[in-house]
């Protein structure tokens, strides 16, 4: 008993000294601590975003030369803190996005980290949202025209299952919470409006109306917020919790 009890602690130490289980609680933790003074060596340069194992960095500069001179050290002094943290990058995985207005002309760029170049990217994936270079979020509104059109399904194939409670119960929990999400950033776009046409159609679906039939009295009548209207009220929340 007491040598199986020395094996099973010596195995719980290497556990510990080599590193925790992949999903444990801790896990994210110790990553977080381990790159607690990463967006320290880069302040004077860019600001970084960290999110779990994901981590941004922008780089705003009016004048052209400035703005190269600091991707470049930037660069430098993220890839010597890879080097001395004993990490490596993946490059595959690693690429930048420069944004532009109408006014401001691209800016002939390559990015080169460690002998690897940076693919150049028109839109990227961030917590959840498409953000384009444009920031006019078409992209990100395609995905979710994709994603509510598979909602509009399900509620059409349910219809004859359910009453008007429980269609607006459904519509709140696969519906509403996909649209509502991030919708203070995309909701004034102008594809938006692909948007509000799937919730009317949801809307006329729900109260058997037909689809000639205006939706202004059924937002009404059922309590359910356009989605400019719901771009208005997480507005106004938002600025209120700020």
């Amino acid at each position: 008993m007491k040598d199986k009890f020395n094996n099973k602690l010596t195995s719980e130490w290497k556990r510990i000294k080599y590193g925790v289980p992949q999903g444990s609680v801790l896990g994210p933790l110790l990553f977080l601590i381990y790159i607690n003074d990463l967006p320290r060596i880069i302040d004077n340069y860019a600001e970084s975003v960290l999110f779990a194992d994901d981590t941004s960095v922008v780089i705003a500069n009016s004048n052209v030369k400035e703005y190269k001179h600091n991707i470049k050290l930037a660069m430098h002094e993220i890839n010597n803190w890879f080097v001395n943290n004993l990490l490596t990058v993946n490059y595959n995985k690693a690429y930048f996005l420069q944004f532009l207005t109408k006014q401001c002309k691209e800016v002939p760029l390559q990015i080169l980290s460690a002998n690897s170049l940076l693919i150049n990217s028109n839109s990227t994936k961030f917590l959840g949202l498409t953000i384009d270079y444009m920031m006019m979020w078409k992209e990100h509104i395609i995905d979710l025209e994709n994603k509510l059109n598979k909602a509009c399904f399900a509620i059409r194939s349910t219809k004859p299952l359910l009453t008007l409670k429980a269609f607006k119960m459904v519509y709140y929990s696969y519906f509403h919470s996909i649209m509502l999400y991030g919708i203070i950033f995309w909701g004034t776009s102008p594809y938006s409006n692909n948007i509000l046409q799937i919730e009317k159609r949801i809307l006329r679906i729900i109260t058997n109306s037909s689809k000639y039939e205006s939706c202004r009295q059924l937002h009404k009548e059922q309590q359910i917020l356009t989605t400019y209207g719901q771009y208005i009220y997480s507005l106004l929340m938002f600025c209120y919790q700020v």
